[in-house]
Order: C-alpha cells, then sequence, then structure tokens
C-alpha cells in the first residue's frame, strides 16, 4: 500500500490476522498486531463469529442484551488498542468446543463451505491488497474446531487472493514445557500438567519458523485482554498472573511459515515490506 506523508512517498505494508472468536485476537496475535500498527503499517482484524457460545456470569450482560453484542463491542474496543484501522466479521456462528452439539448446529463456522468462506475472506485480502495473513496452525493451536476452520479458510483465502505471505500462529509446546519445569523447581507443590502427551497443543519447536519478540506490546496485549471483560476476569489465568510469568508466556508469538526453516528463520512478520 502507498500512502503520502510529507510529500514523501512511504512504502506501508497491510496486516491482517484472521480469528475465529472475540478475544483470540489480543492472546494470539495481539503483539505483531500492536507491533505493526506502531510501524506504520495498516492492521486489518478478521473474525470468524461473533463468540455466541462463550460463557459468562449471571448479571454480567445488560437486560435485554446479548452476549454476542457484547463481544462485538468488546472486539472493537480491543481492536483499537492493537491498532486495527478495520474490523470484520465473517456472520458464522460459534461452534463451541470439540464433540458438542452447537459443532453441527445450521451455520456454525465449522460446518461452514469452506471456499465459501474463503472467498469472503479472499474479498476482504483482495480489497486491502494484503501482503501479510496469520491464520492459526492445522489443529488450530489445541484443536477447537473454529481454530482447526480458520486454518482452512485462511489458508484457501490466500491462495484465492495470491497473499504472499500466510502464517500460522501456533504455541510453542517446548517453550511452555520448559517453563513449568522451571516453576515446579521453585514450588514444590506446583502439580505439572504432562502437555508432552498432548500432541494437539501447540507445536514442537523444532517445526516452528518464526519467533517474535512483542515484550515491547505486552502492556497493549494485556489491556485489551481486559477489554475482553465478558471471556477474560481479572481472576482468569491470563490476568492474574505475575507480570515476569506473563512476559515468558505471551511475550514471543510463535508462527510457522511453509518454506522456511528448519528451525527459527524470521523475527518480524513485515520484514522488508
Amino acid at each position: 500500500m502507498l500512502s503520502v506523508k510529507a510529500g514523501n512517498f512511504v512504502i506501508m505494508a497491510t496486516l491482517v490476522t484472521f480469528h475465529a472468536h472475540p478475544d483470540d485476537e489480543c492472546i494470539a496475535c495481539g503483539g505483531v498486531m500492536r507491533k505493526a500498527f506502531e510501524e506504520g503499517h495498516r492492521v486489518v482484524l478478521v473474525v470468524a463469529t461473533r463468540g455466541e457460545v462463550g460463557e459468562v456470569d449471571d448479571g454480567f450482560l445488560d437486560d435485554g442484551e446479548e452476549l454476542w453484542e457484547r463481544r462485538v463491542a468488546e472486539t472493537h474496543e480491543a481492536a483499537e488498542i492493537l491498532g486495527a484501522k478495520r474490523v470484520e466479521f465473517l456472520g458464522y456462528h460459534d461452534s463451541g468446543m470439540m464433540g458438542e452439539p452447537t459443532n453441527d448446529a445450521a451455520g456454525s463456522f465449522w460446518t461452514a463451505d469452506v471456499e465459501e468462506a474463503a472467498q469472503k475472506l479472499a474479498a476482504i485480502l483482495r480489497e486491502e491488497q494484503a501482503e501479510v495473513l496469520t491464520v492459526y496452525d492445522d489443529n488450530g493451536g489445541y484443536g477447537h474446531p473454529d481454530h482447526i476452520q480458520v486454518h482452512r479458510v485462511g489458508v484457501r483465502a490466500a491462495e484465492i487472493a495470491g497473499t504472499p505471505r500466510v502464517y500460522q500462529s501456533t504455541m510453542n509446546r517446548d517453550h511452555m514445557i520448559r517453563g513449568m519445569e522451571a516453576h515446579a523447581e521453585r514450588d514444590p507443590n506446583f502439580e505439572m500438567p504432562d502437555i508432552r502427551e498432548r500432541e494437539n497443543f501447540g507445536k514442537p519447536e523444532s517445526i516452528i519458523t518464526a519467533a517474535v519478540d512483542v515484550t515491547a506490546f505486552l502492556k497493549h496485549k494485556r489491556t485489551a485482554m481486559r477489554a475482553h471483560a465478558s471471556q477474560i476476569s481479572e481472576e482468569s489465568f491470563f490476568l492474574a498472573m505475575p507480570d515476569d510469568a506473563f512476559a515468558y508466556s505471551f511475550g514471543t508469538e510463535w508462527f510457522i511459515r511453509e518454506g522456511q526453516g528448519p528451525g527459527i528463520t524470521e523475527t518480524d512478520l513485515l520484514a522488508g515490506l
């Protein structure tokens, strides 16, 4: 994308980041979104569903307010914090966790025709002339049906639109294990969950190709999480942990890009653009 600033042509890139539900964006890609914004790039957020089947405490919503209405408003607030200049919802219904009856409900994202959904996303990619798209890895990070569908739809949309860079957001399983082992050494009462056996949880470090240091943007990332108050309370895992633990867990955002590697070969999704 070309823009004019002070009489000079300035080259900017457009990052489109595609997510399943409201709040996913700040957890998975909040740092790279704010980083791109501060570096002068255009950031566009696309969300497949409005998070209709999320859980919310009794009395949290206003009289007559639907959860999806609150979650849409929260998404716009978080997007402003993270620097997204455009927010779009594809209009599918939240499918819920894998195996739930909501997976098969009419209009759910999980049952959506991949080609049809990809055409919707591709239209945005073309309109924005996007150079970079983020999706999820092939198992959606942890096996959620809507996250898996984001991968399928996003990869196909990039093919249709000719988007040159596609990054699969993931979790670094080895990094998480190292952090829990270190915590267990400090706290003998800590019961370490064994995620080594959970092959659907994140990806091994050996196949991750991009690691983006977003520690400079953790304040924005955490503030964006707070904007999603219907789903992320102050007592939640995300907000209750100490700053150093939060920095370890969320200070690097991890991605896989086909054709890169082996090992970490990129530290900036928009390098050279």
